[in-house]
């Protein structure tokens, strides 16, 4: 389930979607000006490549977010990574 929560601190528009993994916050990220690794096929996603930053909708701060290949967003039940990573571990 999805609904519309408004503008993000970002200016662009969010979302909170519901779950089995819980509820998140969905925004869409267009050109960032950086390269970010996808927690769902721990491939790169290159810098100005859409997709989705996404975090935990209670208890989530900047921390939590986290930059997906928007497909690996909509598979993300499907799909486990490869690699886990600790929460301690390197961002990128």
């Amino acid at each position: 389930m999805q609904r519309e929560t408004g503008q993000s601190a970002f200016g662009g528009p969010q979302r909170t979607e519901e779950g089995p993994d819980g509820e998140w916050i969905v925004r869409p990220a267009v050109g960032a000006p950086k390269a970010y690794r996808c927690p769902g096929c721990d491939q790169e996603i290159p810098p100005g490549v859409g997709h989705v930053v996404a975090w935990p909708a209670e208890g989530g701060g900047p921390e939590d977010r986290r930059h997906w290949h928007r497909p690996c967003w909509d598979n993300r039940l499907r799909r486990m990574p490869n690699i886990q990573r600790s929460r301690r571990g390197p961002r990128y």
